[in-house]
């Protein structure tokens, strides 16, 4: 268990932060800069939460605790000997769960048949915000793994939560019949 008693600790002043496994790093590396967006994308499901109700908000709320494993799991680096289990990391699971409730969602949509704008209602707007937060976590990490190991069910699960988001933001507009579509050309 975490446990905060004092929120500054100085230790950053200088443009560096550690990682989970102590090893101090530049603010702006790719690993810090990796999990300040699923951070940010948390925060963007704290605002559509606030217009969820019922399963909607209970899904949002899991995912919400989910997206601290993989913040944790990015923060701190794989070792080359790492035991199975012996640190938080995303986990095939996860990444079923979304899988699933992606189908479930899905189902009652109608196909589409142009793109559609990131509006609607206020629950959708959010939706879709998080969505392209997760987007940029997700090329951050992809950038990551270039250079550093990275769970792969990490990178799977921002790449099916973005999906997941995509949906649950069309449910929120009526099922889709409210989206806003893409009109090409519209304006010239």
């Amino acid at each position: 268990m975490v446990r905060l008693t004092r929120i500054y600790t100085r230790t950053g002043d200088k443009g560096k932060t550690s990682l989970g496994d102590g090893t101090r790093v530049d603010k702006h590396a790719v690993r810090v800069e990796a999990y300040g967006a699923v951070d940010e994308a948390n925060a963007v499901l704290g605002l559509a939460r606030l217009h969820a109700e019922g399963p909607v908000q209970a899904l949002l709320a899991r995912i919400q605790n989910d997206l601290f494993d993989l913040g944790a799991d990015l923060c701190t680096p794989a070792a080359e000997s790492e035991a199975a289990g012996a640190r938080l990391r995303v986990v095939q699971a996860q990444v079923d769960y979304l899988e699933q409730e992606i189908d479930a969602a899905n189902a009652a949509l109608a196909p589409l048949n142009s793109f559609i704008l990131p509006a609607g209602t206020p629950l959708a707007a959010h939706l879709h915000h998080a969505r392209t937060v997760v987007r940029r976590a997700e090329r951050l990490m992809v950038a990551l793994a270039v250079a550093e190991p990275v769970t792969p069910e990490a990178i799977i699960y921002v790449n099916r939560l973005s999906d997941l988001l995509f949906v649950l933001a069309r449910a929120a507009n009526g099922n889709g019949a409210a989206d806003v579509l893409w009109a090409p050309g519209a304006n010239r």
